[in-house]
C-alpha cells in the first residue's frame, strides 16, 4: 500500500472511531480517534514507514491522547445537570403526594403521579396531602403540609 492510501487508512479509521464516540458515548473512542489521526498525519509525512512502526505510532499516540485526556478530566470535571437523575426515589423528597391508603398506625400508601407507594408517617385520611421527606428502603417517609 502507498504511503497516501496508509494515510487515508489511519485517517478513514479517526473518523470511524470518532463516529462510534459520537454514537456510543463514552468519553475514550475519540483519544484512539485523536491517536490514529495523528498516525496518518505521520505516515503521510513519513511515507516510507513500515506497517510495524505505523502500529507502534499508534500504540504510542493511543496512550498519550489517553493520558493527556484523563488529566484534562481529572483538572475540568464535568459538572452534571441534575445530580439525582437516576435516582428517582431521592427525587421524590420535597414533593407533595395525595394519601391512597389511610395512614393508620404510621403505615399506609400514598399517590406519586399515578403510582402507589407504601408510606410511613401521621396518621391521615384518604386524599390527604403530605410532603415526602425521605424515602427508606422504597418506603416514603411523609409528614403533614
Amino acid at each position: 500500500m502507498d504511503a497516501i492510501g496508509a494515510s487515508g487508512a489511519w485517517l478513514i479509521a479517526a473518523l470511524v472511531l470518532g463516529i462510534a464516540e459520537l454514537a456510543v458515548p463514552g468519553v475514550f473512542l475519540i483519544f484512539l480517534a485523536i491517536a490514529a489521526a495523528a498516525t496518518g498525519i505521520a505516515v503521510f509525512a513519513l511515507p516510507d514507514l513500515p506497517v510495524a512502526a505505523q502500529l507502534g505510532a499508534f500504540g504510542v499516540w493511543s496512550v498519550v491522547t489517553v493520558l493527556i485526556g484523563k488529566r484534562w478530566y481529572r483538572d475540568y470535571p464535568v459538572e452534571g445537570g441534575d445530580p439525582m437523575l437516576n435516582d428517582r426515589a431521592a427525587r421524590l423528597a420535597g414533593q407533595v403526594v395525595t394519601v391512597e391508603t389511610a395512614i393508620v398506625g404510621g403505615h399506609g400508601r400514598v399517590l406519586v403521579g399515578d403510582g402507589g407507594w407504601p408510606a410511613r408517617g401521621p396518621d391521615a385520611g384518604v386524599g390527604e396531602r403530605m410532603r415526602v421527606v425521605a424515602v427508606e428502603g422504597g418506603t416514603l417517609v411523609v409528614e403533614r403540609l
